[in-house]
């Protein structure tokens, strides 16, 4: 009784929240379920009849950064409504908001849980005993936690009771390493979450060959602010503490070899705190004749193991696609991840969920990223969509948490290289149209690539900039974004670029090689010869719900899945280029094709890629 007394007079506060619903243009396929939870509406009606408790209050003990708790609560008034709130930090209703607005007046305080349950889930009889218990899964996010039993739903929550706290025994240890290709082909980038500060830390990374002796490479350090946002929930309800994000830039690598890498934090007393050791391979070099192999998908989003915050709508695709992906590394060589990563809308918490998901995939190999409308777009911001689908975040988080190679990270276009691949990463969420300084790098990205050396040049953009069968790219009377094929596809012909992914809409489509909206080429499962025209495929059924197709079928889409998946890029050699599309259900291959071609293939005309010529001497 004590504990709750202490805490009432604070969380009265609570009920001055103002939530923004903020919902994406996509909503129709799922918002981010935090935003459901009126926390703004909360009542206080803290009860000696209700007891919630967790165990083990210390997790991590051995080093782990993810662990199962026990939950335990009981009510004497209870109801199928009744849900579980896992807050962090523990002292949630101390985190003070500014007002976003003039006629709500502070302090406001920021206290969306980073995940929830119902409490009748798995506990058929609650209704009746009042009794129920979960087992939570918790990630190391740098802060305590606290459990609060809410009652009322998640429409009119009343607060009934308040957990002990639990905490991890080293909260800021380095965790969530992801790889990145750099700016040059024989570097690689880390970039991982902590809790050091550099008043407190210095970060940096040891490496070598696998083997080998081990050099330390200096990190340098990032941290947001809630300034850093543009608007809520990300600077209100949404808003936790990033920690702190560092890069370390692994220089001079030889092709091919492996090397091993963990990250440190030397404190000033002189000890260190050390990451568990990681592995990886570096890239090939340039126009190398090897075998290499390129998983692409869109659209993945967070999902929980322990099946809190959902409403099926990333779960099982999310957690499909990252299992098949992670299970099958001996045979990945590089992943790019075209746009909507992890659908945190504004809820910065969901980030340290997401990298921690895709640790196993993004610490092995290089985790190239897209920026897509629920990482960028915000009113104001200079996006080139001015809706609601980030949250709030504008970008930011995107570009701090994942290092890429672009000129300027805001802007987030950029182009890689990856042995006989050429990979031009467009940024559909700012203009792409001709004139624009994102058209010029498309198209500089197209031309200046060595054939000879990179025979297999892709084209990778978030929102469908070619063809898609979408029900709601139907209802607009399009096949994509309006001004996309028109303004590209001269720069797709011209450049003779292999095939182009979009992800979006969250389905598997692949066209027939096709211009100007008819198929040059008939659709098939093996092209060879000449280049004709380029073949288009959306691939954004990573995890988001599934989005559904037109009615009628046009003549250039040749296969269709209604259901989650990935595309996998294997160059065998300069000449042999194989798509495969598979499934995250079971990982097996239900569309591919191959494409076979020379060099001189390469060099001959075909429609709108060749200027006229002259017989003059």
């Amino acid at each position: 009784m004590a504990f709750y007394g202490l805490i009432l007079i604070p969380l009265l506060l609570l009920c001055n929240i103002l939530i923004s619903d903020a919902k994406g243009s996509l909503a129709q396929f799922g918002e981010q379920p935090l935003s459901r939870i009126a926390i703004h509406k909360t009542e206080f009606v803290l009860h000696d009849s209700a007891r919630i408790s967790v165990s083990p209050v210390l997790l991590g003990l051995e080093g782990q950064n993810s662990e199962w708790v026990n939950v335990e609560y009981t009510y004497s008034s209870p109801s199928n409504d009744d849900w579980i709130g896992v807050f962090s930090p523990a002292d949630f209703s101390k985190s003070i908001c500014e007002a976003e607005n003039t006629w709500v007046e502070p302090p406001l305080l920021c206290t969306a849980p980073i995940k929830y349950q119902f409490a009748n889930y798995l506990n058929a009889d609650y209704n009746i005993t009042g009794k129920g218990s979960l087992r939570l899964q918790l990630i190391n996010q740098r802060e305590d936690f606290s459990f609060a039993l809410f009652s009322g739903g998640l429409s009119k929550p009343n607060l009934v009771a308040v957990s002990n706290k639990v905490t991890f025994a080293n909260p800021k240890a380095p965790l969530y390493p992801r790889l990145a290709q750099g700016k040059f082909w024989d570097e690689m980038t880390v970039t991982w979450t902590s809790g050091y500060s550099l008043n407190e830390a210095t970060p940096f990374v040891e490496w070598g060959p696998k083997g080998g002796s081990k050099v330390q490479s200096p990190a340098g350090t990032i941290t947001l602010t809630r300034n850093s946002m543009c608007g809520s929930p990300a600077r209100t309800v949404g808003w936790r503490n990033p920690g702190f994000i560092h890069t370390s830039f692994l220089k001079g690598l030889w092709p091919n070899m492996m090397y091993t890498y963990r990250m440190g934090h030397r404190l000033f007393n002189g000890s260190i705190v050390w990451s568990k050791s990681y592995s990886f391979k570096a890239s090939p070099y340039p126009g190398q004749d090897s075998l290499q192999r390129v998983v692409i998908f869109g659209d993945l989003g967070k999902a929980e193991g322990d099946r809190s915050n959902e409403y099926n709508d990333f779960e099982p695709g999310s957690l499909n696609t990252t299992y098949q992906v992670a299970k099958d590394l001996k045979n990945i060589d590089m992943v790019i991840h075209i746009g909507d990563l992890c659908y945190a809308n504004g809820y910065l918490s969901q980030w340290d969920q997401f990298t921690a998901q895709i640790e196993p995939i993004a610490s092995t190999v290089p985790y190239m990223v897209g920026i897509g409308n629920h990482e960028r777009d915000w009113p104001g911001s200079g996006s080139f969509y001015g809706n609601l689908d980030s949250g709030g975040e504008c970008g930011v988080l995107a570009k701090t948490m994942f290092y890429s190679p672009a000129e300027n990270a805001d802007k987030f276009w950029y182009s890689t290289d990856f042995g006989m691949f050429r990979f031009c990463i467009a940024n559909t969420e700012h203009d792409w149209r001709p004139g624009t300084e994102q058209y010029n790098f498309i198209e500089h990205c197209l031309s200046s690539v060595d054939r000879q050396k990179q025979p297999w040049l892709i084209f990778l953009a978030h929102r469908v900039l070619g063809y898609s069968s979408a029900d709601f790219y139907g209802d607009e009377g399009t096949t994509g974004e309006p001004m996309g094929r028109e303004s590209l596809q001269d720069l797709w012909q011209k450049y003779k670029v292999d095939i182009a992914l979009y992800g979006h809409v969250h389905n598997y489509e692949r066209t027939c090689p096709v211009y100007e909206n008819q198929c040059v080429q008939k659709g098939s499962d093996h092209y060879t010869g000449p280049f004709n025209a380029t073949t288009h495929v959306v691939v954004g059924g990573g995890g988001a719900s599934l989005a559904d197709y037109t009615a009628t079928r046009a003549k250039w889409s040749y296969f269709r899945d209604h259901d989650f998946g990935f595309v996998k890029l294997t160059a065998f050699n300069h000449s042999t280029l194989l798509l495969e599309y598979k499934k995250s259900s079971d990982g097996k291959v239900y569309d591919h094709f191959t494409i076979s071609r020379d060099y001189r293939d390469i060099l001959a005309c075909t429609v709108g890629s060749c200027p006229s010529t002259t017989l003059a001497f």
